[in-house]
């Protein structure tokens, strides 16, 4: 099953327009992330203060805004693959065009963040 598949099972937020290549379900995050496995890592690009209102146990969080000066925090290869998650989405989304062009090609973006993550995975995180 894709990921465009995947998402569409769990119904995709309003409006929202999957991109393959670019972006990444709620449901193959959890599940990559939860198996710890090799080749993923998931960066929380959320602020500080989104921080302490919900995070995801086990991921790396790196603001938005220091991305570029902290890129080589990321344990990262080709073939890797970067899950970028914020509060909806749309952070992430800009992020991962930005990482993609800084040569890591696969970052990908997590399709409506960690509020679809708490709406669809884990309803202990509280929603903002």
């Amino acid at each position: 099953m894709s990921d465009r598949e995947k998402f569409q099972e769990f119904e995709n937020p309003p409006r929202w327009h999957f991109q393959d290549g670019l972006e990444i379900s709620v449901p193959d995050t959890a599940e990559r992330h939860t198996a710890k496995q090799d080749g993923f890592v998931l960066v929380d690009i959320r602020e500080p203060e989104e921080l302490d209102i919900c995070s995801i146990e086990g991921a790396i969080h790196i603001p938005m805004g220091d991305l570029p000066a902290r890129i080589n925090e990321i344990a990262a290869d080709e073939d890797t693959t970067i899950a970028l998650i914020c509060h909806t989405g749309r952070r992430s989304l800009k992020a991962t065009l930005f990482l993609h062009q800084q040569g890591l090609a696969g970052t990908r973006s997590v399709a409506g963040g960690i509020d679809w993550w708490s709406l669809r995975i884990n309803p202990s995180v509280p929603r903002y």
